[in-house]
């Protein structure tokens, strides 16, 4: 039984914080106490509900967690760092018997995952690695370098990389600094497209190739079209942009918006890369306004990742298929990575239409 001092002011101030972010669901009871077929209650913090797949994810944990007769305390922070701290300061006030955190900014949730530690609630990094800390037990996500990997294969083989004559321009869109798996998703980007920067055959005219210069904060669409329009007007008036090294379907649809105001059409349309399989990406996709993105099946990834509530909650020994690679600064986080799959034009059907992950009406109708 896990002990607890709060103070009545502390309560109220958690209590008001969370009644002013206006982001959750799935609140168990007036008082927040626990309830459910077992008597145990999950607290899933996400980063946002800009994102459809985020939406999906939360969705996901909340439906298998109940399932399993676990009560869910489900909150989005709207990718504000404050919301977010917040929001796990009042999961670990409820008492929560598990923690499952998408973090904003893991570096703003040191101190209060600390404290579910000393609390004795054992805490999940769900997809985005929680930094620095030794308050994490597991994490599950999906195998991000090779995200990056296979982002880089597809830009070799579809542009003919490995045998190309003349060289092709590419101008390169990085994820958050603040989010490990977008340092990671570099690293295996470059690990197959450097070697063509190096000898030629790749040219990024605006010189931006570091992560550090090509990184988005927060994944901004909005920072992503302005860049697009950036590198348009001021390295490619008389050259057209062959490839967009996009990390992520929001900046697809920046990417996109950007082209064609500046005139790009069918007969010229780069190549542009994405990540998440969102529904409008996949629309954007065989529209051919988008070339590729990666299928993450977050289906998957909430199945094993309850999985893993549910053993640290039972006191058993969850399924993790890595305890190398996650380091986080403090500790190897034994992970479970799910697989990454490149989608296109050609296998989106058998993906997510076959698969049941999407109805072809969804697609149909996305905007």
């Amino acid at each position: 039984m896990k002990k607890r001092i709060l103070s009545v002011a502390l309560a109220a101030v958690m209590a008001l914080s969370l009644a002013l972010t206006g982001c959750g669901s799935g609140d168990p009871g007036d008082g927040g106490e626990k309830q459910g077929g077992n008597g145990k209650l999950v607290g899933v913090a996400m980063p946002t509900q800009s994102s459809e797949r985020w939406i999906k994810d939360g969705r996901n944990m909340k439906a298998r967690l109940e399932e399993l007769g676990y009560e869910v305390f489900l909150q989005y922070a709207e990718d504000d760092v404050q919301v977010q701290l917040a929001q796990i300061e009042t999961m670990i006030a409820k008492d929560v018997d598990c923690l499952v955190v998408a973090a904003v900014d893991s570096s703003a949730l040191i101190n209060a995952l600390q404290t579910a530690k000393e609390e004795g609630i054992p805490v999940i990094s769900y997809d985005r690695l929680l930094m620095n800390t030794d308050a994490v037990s597991y994490y599950a996500s999906f195998d991000n370098e090779g995200v990056g990997r296979k982002i880089g294969e597809y830009i070799e083989e579809k542009a003919g990389l490995a045998d190309a004559k003349e060289p092709r321009t590419i101008e390169f869109f990085m994820g958050s600094p603040d989010d490990n798996n977008a340092v990671l998703l570099y690293k295996g980007v470059m690990s197959v497209l450097q070697k063509y920067l190096d000898d030629g055959t790749l040219v990024c005219k605006s010189g931006r190739t570091s992560f550090d210069d090509t990184c988005i904060l927060r994944w901004s669409q909005e920072v992503a079209l302005q860049n697009c329009e950036n590198y348009l007007s001021g390295f490619y008036a008389d050259e057209k942009l062959d490839i967009c090294c996009s990390a992520f379907d929001g900046f697809a649809y920046g990417i996109k918006a950007a082209l064609e105001a500046a005139g790009y059409t069918e007969e010229d349309w780069p190549i542009i890369t994405g990540q998440d399989a969102e529904v409008m990406a996949v629309k954007n996709i065989i529209e051919g306004k988008q070339t590729a993105t990666i299928f993450k099946n977050t289906e998957l990834l909430a199945q094993k990742c309850t999985g893993m509530v549910d053993a640290v909650i039972e006191g058993s020994e969850p399924e993790v298929n890595d305890t190398e690679t996650y380091d986080n600064g403090k500790m190897v986080v034994p992970s479970y990575l799910c697989e990454p799959l490149s989608l296109d034009k050609d296998n989106y059907r058998e993906l997510v239409i076959d698969s049941g992950y999407y109805k072809e009406e969804e697609i149909q109708n996305a905007k």
